[in-house]
């Protein structure tokens, strides 16, 4: 068995497939076998793949299993036999030495269960995009890991800024962004719950959006390791994101908001706080102060997010007690 298991979710993402599976089979690091699950075939995906990529194999649920649960699928076949996870979005592309990059840093440390390369932007529109760096035209970057603050807030560290050369240390951080992460299949297997006879690894409650952080997050808390790897560099068509003035722009943030859709921003609101009620070590009052103005915005801005809240106050118990859950898996390992 392969030493790493690519996995992708595909949810009608033809556009990107040519760019993304043929970056994919130019990885100078060859250990390794690409999973894919198909969440959305309305475009053809999965014909396309069958018939371009032979070597994928494919995993076809039949309906849109979001992409918590579709990860879970690919995780809980390969736990045993893999030894590392890597997370392949749809819209990123690798250069092609970065599974290379990402196994070396993940083998220099144990303690390591979760690692992200410095992704850039590249359009989502024109799927071409920019896949080589220009020393005269600086890219701009998408992630370089995440950064979680008291009040819960996870930002991409240094979305939006010009890459000068800023982030280029290995540094530990708070959690990784699924987009291009790699996962040691030993810390999933330590880190997973289970509710009933069903073990997580991706909360699936969540569907799609802030699962990531929620797992490095749960890393983190069990006293494994989040990294950033500078020298492994991919290409990042994000659909969602941070507003590039963040809080401070009202107007841009509003705009931006604007774009997503109702569902986006519904699983986006639920899934934010249910991530902290999970896993920070205490409620501070920062948290509530920016739940209030968040609560507000909603209110005045987009009142359809609104109508996820009777779900959040049906599965609040279910999250408290996966709460318990987590604390005292944390507290044995």
């Amino acid at each position: 068995m392969p030493k790493v298991i690519l996995v992708q979710v595909v949810y009608n993402n033809i556009k990107w497939i040519p760019l993304c599976f043929d970056a994919v089979f130019k990885q100078t690091y060859t250990d390794f076998k690409f999973v894919v699950v198909i969440a959305g075939n309305e475009d053809g995906s999965k014909e396309y793949i069958e018939k371009h990529y032979t070597q994928v194999e494919i995993i076809d649920p039949g309906y849109n299993i979001g992409f918590a649960k579709g990860h879970n699928l690919v995780f809980e076949k390969y736990l045993e036999s893999a030894k590392y996870f890597q997370l392949v979005n749809p819209d990123l592309v690798m250069e092609a030495d970065y599974l290379e990059k990402m196994v070396r840093a993940m083998e220099a440390g144990q303690r390591v269960g979760g690692a992200t390369g410095k992704l850039y932007k590249i359009s989502n529109e024109d799927t071409r995009g920019i896949l080589v760096r220009q020393k005269d035209s600086p890219c701009v970057i998408d992630t370089t890991g995440v950064v979680i603050s008291k009040s819960g807030r996870a930002r991409d560290r240094g979305q939006h800024e010009e890459d000068r050369g800023q982030y280029d240390n290995l540094t530990e951080v708070n959690a990784v962004s699924a987009a291009g992460a790699m996962y040691r299949a030993a810390c999933l297997q330590a880190t997973g719950y289970s509710l009933q006879a069903k073990k997580e690894f991706f909360d699936e409650d969540f569907h799609s959006y802030w699962e990531d952080v929620d797992l490095s997050w749960r890393m983190k808390n069990a006293g494994f390791k989040n990294i950033f790897v500078p020298e492994a560099v991919a290409y990042h068509g994000r659909t969602a994101g941070s507003s590039k003035g963040g809080y401070k722009d009202v107007f841009g943030f509003i705009k931006h908001h604007k774009k997503l859709s109702k569902f986006v921003r519904q699983l986006n609101y639920k899934n934010h706080v249910f991530m902290y009620i999970k896993n920070s070590p205490n409620f501070y009052p920062q948290f509530f102060i920016r739940e209030f103005f968040m609560l507000g915005y909603i209110v005045l801005f987009e009142a359809s997010t609104l109508k996820v809240i009777p779900e959040m106050f049906r599965l609040l118990p279910r999250m408290w007690k996966k709460r318990r859950i987590i604390q005292k898996i944390n507290d044995s390992i």
